[in-house]
């Protein structure tokens, strides 16, 4: 595996170094260790060596300077608004591919085919078993309540999971009603956002707040973490919707590089990845939805039950981001 990245840094560090035949480089936003079965799997199936670099801010801008020397075949991220980033930036290419529009539903991938989800996540509430009642919080609006003051944990509102959601309710609402969620919000946290979504099923666990928000895939990571599981195990998920709406989704998706020096074998893997197995992976390794239709939920996964998913689209989503950020900057969130 360190070699593997050593070899990648060297051809970040001087793109004159000739591509490697029947290798993919990838540009990614999520963390390497969670995507590794997946590519474990994909050379073990296919001999195609995959290496990957883990990019956390300033991709678009990365692949704008490195232009057509780019050594990255395809971009992984976690986010829509990170997807449209870099297809409004102009680093990606379409991909017409019979197999990607069969395997993917058309709600989960871009009409001008630049970009393609892979998984869904809902972003939901942790509550605590033991001192938040069945039923007591039901929406993303009910977070405002005055009874949650002092009570709420939450990471970063300035991160990508947070700026989706407050865009959602910007969708949802108007900029008026948004401004004063968020200062609402604000004005109900236990502390101040830091962390990830982990950090705040940590703070439940000890006492420090009673609800918090977080992604669905981390509370089935942490279940099966020894070190962490006790923690998860003080904690229930609870599948808030907005008023009139439903649960908040958003996906995990992958885009190819207008560069892409490995196109063909690129290809490979953005449909193998789309394929049964790799949403099975997907599902019983990350706790994540898979998004090809027939493939369960992994059973812990299904044991918190059914939900109805938001009616608004990832387009809309995502559009409503720059405004939904710039609120979120207004209220002075994390301050």
């Amino acid at each position: 595996m360190k070699l593997r990245f050593s070899l990648f840094a060297l051809a970040l560090a001087s793109t004159a170094l000739p591509a490697l035949a029947e290798e993919v480089n990838i540009y990614s936003h999520r963390q390497p260790e969670l995507i590794q079965p997946l590519i474990d799997a994909f050379s073990k199936e296919t001999g195609i060596t995959v290496n990957i670099a883990f990019v956390d801010k300033g991709m678009a801008e990365r692949l704008v300077a490195e232009g057509d020397r780019s050594p990255a075949d395809l971009i992984l991220t976690v986010d829509i608004a990170r997807l449209m980033e870099v297809v409004n930036a102009g680093v990606t290419q379409p991909v017409d591919s019979a197999v990607l529009e069969k395997n993917i539903p058309a709600e989960y991938r871009d009409p001008g085919k630049q970009w393609f989800g892979l998984t869904a996540r809902a972003r939901i509430v942790y509550a605590s078993k033991e001192r938040v009642a069945d039923g007591e919080i039901t929406t993303y609006e009910d977070l405002v309540n005055p009874k949650w003051k002092g009570r709420i944990c939450t990471r970063s509102g300035t991160n990508d999971y947070n700026v989706a959601l407050t865009g959602a309710i910007l969708a949802h609402h108007d900029a008026a009603y948004t401004k004063t969620w968020l200062e609402g919000l604000k004005a109900n946290l236990a502390r101040k956002p830091n962390g990830g979504d982990r950090d705040q099923v940590k703070a439940i666990w000890a006492g420090e707040c009673d609800i918090a928000i977080g992604n669905t895939y981390y509370l089935g990571q942490m279940l099966n973490d020894p070190e962490q599981k006790e923690w998860a195990d003080s904690v229930r998920p609870v599948f808030a919707v907005f008023e009139g709406g439903g649960t908040h989704m958003n996906i995990s998706g992958v885009a190819m590089t207008k560069s892409a020096p490995n196109h063909d074998a690129a290809l490979k893997l953005m449909e193998w990845l789309s394929s049964d197995e790799a949403q099975h992976i997907y599902a019983e390794t990350n706790y994540e939805f898979p998004i090809e239709a027939g493939v369960e939920r992994s059973a812990l996964v299904q044991s918190w039950g059914s939900f109805t998913p938001d009616s608004l689209t990832l387009a809309e989503v995502a559009a409503a981001r720059p405004e939904a950020l710039k609120l979120i900057e207004e209220v002075d969130f994390d301050n």
